[in-house]
């Protein structure tokens, strides 16, 4: 596609804004979810937390290895306080309940050369990674991240960008390989493709160890504005195949509408954070949403199910009303986190993994918030126990 008919489809994307809704169907708060949480309790590491000459925070996703019982904690500081890097830690229940969470280690992200990541600089157009999402390969035991790339289009001045990706690495953060991406997702300095800090924000293994999914956390420019409080919007999440690495289908997602009225000029909004697989084509997903002058934080957890979902794999827009219509995945609303009895506060929470299951046989849910090296805000882990799960 060129760029002109890029932007001819941007236009067009305002006019049909207004169809969104329709291709989302029933609101998700309208079904019963066949999944049930209990909530198990909630713990918090102590505001800038320095272990093993790191600065703890930015926690923004957690994965459980079920063969050595180890949660590994990626970290979004970008080179910044330290090297981009990730955290090990063990998280304990007794009782059914939470008892404690113990950060164990820590490593960097190292790339294709044995060097960690520098900070980004535009004066040497250096990009450093944005790391989001992370997952166990629960057949290989080695790792999958993702970063969100960078986007940074100055007027009249040389544009910065750098690619989202998914990279493989084993579990001391060492590189081994990085997946192809779909063609919509490569930044471009036209209003094309990724928004900057809107890409590649989730990532898992389907049990079986066969597939990666990943999850953009907002609307590429072609796929619409980002939601608001009047509108919700559509983004994607895109199947791999783990052996290749190839992307084998994609589907639209229907974000919520944001949550409350941000203050004139700001960029909050609502998007996804983190997803987790229970099956082939059934996953936990968790949408989070911010007023972040007001330090007020949303967090919901949706049952997504791909069954019967178009494959847009080869579509530039999902706005475009000349193909045929978008049959988005299916989500239900499991729960808003704002409403769970005991839990006083959710912060930026930001992360989902299934854990072990605890002796009744419910599967234990974690999360993990990011508090942006922030004061004002906490680093948690929120657990719950899954019925249906």
């Amino acid at each position: 596609m060129t760029i002109r008919a890029a932007r001819a489809r941007i236009i067009a994307t305002a006019v049909v804004l207004a169809s969104i809704p329709a291709l989302v169907g029933t609101p998700a708060s309208a079904h019963d979810s066949r999944v049930r949480l209990d909530f198990l309790g909630e713990r918090e590491l102590p505001n800038a937390l320095a272990f093993q000459n790191t600065t703890v925070g930015g926690l923004s996703a957690v994965s459980y290895d079920a063969r050595t019982g180890t949660y590994y904690v990626i970290s979004d500081d970008r080179s910044q306080t330290g090297p981009a890097r990730f955290y090990t830690a063990r998280v304990d229940f007794a009782r059914g309940a939470l008892k404690d969470v113990e950060l164990t280690g820590t490593h960097p992200w190292l790339r294709a050369d044995g060097t960690t990541f520098p900070p980004t600089s535009t004066t040497t157009s250096t990009v450093a990674p944005d790391p989001e999402g992370i997952a166990v390969d629960p057949r290989k035991g080695g790792l999958v991240w993702t970063s969100e790339g960078e986007r940074i289009v100055p007027a009249g001045g040389q544009p910065l960008l750098g690619d989202p990706w998914i990279r493989r690495a084993t579990t001391a953060g060492a590189y081994t390989g990085q997946l192809p991406l779909p063609p919509q997702l490569h930044m471009n300095s036209q209003e094309f493709g990724p928004r900057q800090n809107q890409t590649l924000e989730g990532v898992t293994f389907t049990p079986d160890g066969r597939r990666i999914v990943t999850a953009m956390e907002d609307p590429l420019y072609q796929d619409g504005a980002d939601p608001t409080p009047e509108h919700g919007a559509l983004t994607r999440i895109t199947v791999h195949a783990a052996d290749t690495g190839l992307p084998l289908a994609q589907y639209a997602y229907p974000l919520e509408p944001l949550f409350a009225t941000p203050p004139a000029g700001s960029t909050d909004t609502n998007g996804v954070s983190d997803i987790v697989a229970l099956d082939r084509d059934r996953f936990l997903v968790l949408e989070r949403a911010s007023i972040y002058s007001d330090n007020n934080w949303k967090a919901r957890i949706y049952l997504v199910d791909l069954h019967g979902a178009t494959d847009v794999l080869g579509r530039d827009s999902l706005t475009d009303t000349s193909t045929r219509p978008v049959r988005t995945v299916r989500k239900t609303l499991v729960t808003d986190l704002a409403d769970v009895p005991g839990l006083s506060r959710a912060d930026n929470v930001e992360g989902i993994t299934l854990g072990p299951r605890l002796p009744d046989g419910r599967r234990t849910v974690v999360l993990v918030s990011d508090n942006n090296f922030a004061a004002r805000q906490v680093t948690q882990f929120i657990a719950f126990a899954a019925h249906g799960v």
